[in-house]
C-alpha cells in the first residue's frame, strides 16, 4: 500500500508544486494533502485506506452526496453511447432549460467546461455588446484566472488595477477597476469617473473565496440599479452558490425576492455533478451576440460534453426541495455546534454565513467579516491547528481559511456526530495556536 507522502513526492517529480490546482498542495496549513481514491456519500478515502467525513463536497458539485445513485447510473449511460462526438447532444439543450427554468431572467444558455471559462466569456460578452472596455470587480471576489480578473486593486477607490499574477500584463488588468467588496461610496466614485468607458460589474452572488462573506443587505439590488443607470451590464458570478446556496443559487435568496435580475449570470460546480461543465446565462438579446448569431467570437470542443451533461441533468433533477431542506438545516447545526465548541475554548470567532454556505473567521466576533481587508486581518493563524486536529479526527475540512464549508444530502446523523466529536480538541488547538513573529 502507498502512502499520502510517497503520493506527493511522485507527484511533485513532475508536476508543478505536486498539484493541478493550487490549494490542494495545502500551502495554507502545511503538511501533507491526503491523495483520494474513493468517494461515496459523505465520506472520502485516501491511498492509505483512511476513510474522512468530508466538507469539501469536490467544492461544491457534489450536492447530493458523492456518487449518488442516480448520477452515477446516468453517467454509465452516457459512457454506453460514448464519451464525446464534437457535435451537437440533446442533452444540451436539456440542461440549458433546467438552468434556465430555475434563474430568473435567463433567456438563452451558452454550455462551457469550467467556470473560468464561463467568465472569461462573460466580459468578452459584455464588452462586444456594450463597446466599452472597462469591467468592476471587486476585491477578494474570485472569477477564475482570467488574466484581467486576477488584478489587485489601485491606490485609490477608483484607480485602474495592477496584475494580481505573475506572466498578467499591465496592459490588461488596466483595463479592470477593482473596488471594495459592500462598499457603495466606490462604486459611486468609479462610475463618476469612468461611467461611459465601463462595460459591465461583475461579483460573486455572495463571495466565497475570501471565506464566506455575505453581500449587505441591497448590495447586490445597487449594483443592478446603478449599472441600469449607467448602460453597463451587470454579471452575477454563481459558479459556487449556483444552485447550492437554494435552488435558484445566492441569487434565488436576494434577487428573486428583491425583483431584480442581472444581465448574465455564470454557472459552474453543482451544473456538472462532478463532472467539468460550466454555463454562461442570460438576456436573449446580449446572448445573441455570441457566435454564430453575433460578433462575439466563443468556441470549445468539449463544451456540452455527453458525460458532463448527463452528471448534471441528473444532479439537478434530484435537487429537491427536500434536498435543500436537509442541507440548510445541516449547515445550522454545524454551525451551531462550531460556535459552542469555540466559545468553550474561548477562541473569539465568527460564522460567515451565505445561505447553506458558511466559513469561520478568528478574531472577528465584534466586527465580523464584510471585506477582503476584514478577511485578511484576522487572525488566520488559528487555523493550521484546527484543519490537523480535525484531519486527525477523520474529518476533512477546506484546506485554507479563506474557503467555504459545504455539506450535502448525504450527511446524515452518523456523519454529523463524527464531526461534532472532533470540534472540541480542534477548538483547543485553535485556541492554543500562537501568533507568528514577524
Amino acid at each position: 500500500m502507498t502512502t499520502n507522502a510517497q503520493e506527493f513526492a511522485s507527484a511533485q517529480a513532475i508536476m508543478p508544486g505536486g498539484v493541478n490546482s493550487p490549494v490542494r498542495a495545502f500551502g495554507s496549513v502545511g503538511g501533507v494533502p491526503p491523495f483520494l481514491v474513493d468517494a461515496h456519500g459523505a465520506h472520502v478515502t485516501d491511498v492509505e485506506g483512511k476513510q474522512y467525513v468530508d466538507l469539501v463536497m469536490s467544492w461544491g458539485p457534489a450536492l447530493l452526496g458523492h456518487s449518488h445513485p442516480a448520477v452515477i447510473e446516468a453517467v454509465h449511460r452516457a459512457v454506453d453511447h460514448g464519451l464525446s462526438f464534437g457535435a451537437s447532444t440533446p442533452d444540451e439543450s436539456k440542461l440549458a432549460r433546467l438552468i434556465a427554468n430555475r434563474m430568473g431572467g435567463v433567456e438563452r444558455v451558452r454550455m462551457v467546461s469550467t467556470g473560468t471559462e464561463a467568465t472569461m466569456t462573460a466580459i468578452r460578452l459584455a464588452r462586444g455588446y456594450t463597446g466599452r472596455d472597462l469591467v468592476i470587480k471587486f476585491a477578494g471576489n474570485y472569477h477564475g484566472h482570467v488574466d484581467a480578473l486576477l488584478a489587485a486593486a489601485g491606490s485609490g477607490l477608483a484607480t485602474l488595477a495592477l496584475p494580481g499574477s505573475a506572466g498578467v500584463p499591465a496592459a490588461v488588468t488596466a483595463e479592470t477597476l477593482v473596488l471594495p467588496y459592500n462598499n457603495r461610496e466606490a462604486l459611486v466614485a468609479a462610475f463618476a469617473e469612468f461611467g461611459p468607458r465601463i462595460a459591465a460589474v461583475i461579483a460573486e452572488s455572495a463571495p466565497c473565496n475570501m471565506g464566506v462573506v455575505a453581500p449587505e443587505d441591497g448590495f447586490n439590488a445597487y449594483l443592478r440599479e446603478i449599472t441600469a443607470q449607467h448602460g453597463s451590464l451587470l454579471i452575477i458570478d454563481e459558479v459556487l452558490t449556483g444552485f447550492r446556496a437554494s435552488d435558484a443559487g445566492y441569487w434565488g435568496l436576494t434577487g428573486r425576492v428583491e425583483g431584480w435580475v442581472p444581465d448574465l449570470f455564470t454557472f459552474g460546480k453543482v451544473i456538472g455533478g462532478g463532472m467539468p461543465a460550466a454555463a454562461i446565462g442570460g438576456r436573449q438579446e446580449v446572448m445573441e451576440h455570441l457566435a454564430p448569431l453575433g460578433p462575439v467570437y466563443q468556441a470549445g470542443t468539449l463544451s456540452g460534453n455527453p458525460v458532463a451533461t448527463a452528471a448534471g441533468i441528473a444532479t439537478l433533477e434530484h435537487a429537491s426541495s427536500e434536498v435543500y431542506a436537509h442541507i440548510d438545516a445541516r449547515s445550522l447545526q454545524l454551525q451551531d455546534e462550531l460556535t459552542a465548541a469555540f466559545n468553550a475554548a474561548g477562541v473569539d470567532h465568527s460564522i460567515q454565513v451565505a445561505g447553506n454556505l458558511f466559513s469561520v473567521a478568528f478574531g472577528t466576533s465584534e466586527a465580523g467579516v464584510h471585506n477582503y481587508a476584514d478577511a485578511q486581518a484576522q487572525e488566520g493563524w488559528r487555523y493550521a491547528p484546527f484543519f490537523h486536529s480535525m484531519l486527525e479526527s477523520g474529518v476533512y475540512l477546506p484546506p485554507s481559511v479563506f474557503e467555504a464549508w459545504f455539506l450535502s444530502a448525504a450527511h446524515d446523523d452518523a456523519a454529523m456526530d463524527r464531526i461534532v466529536s472532533a470540534l472540541p480538541a480542534a477548538a483547543a488547538a485553535a485556541a492554543a495556536a500562537e501568533a507568528p513573529q514577524d
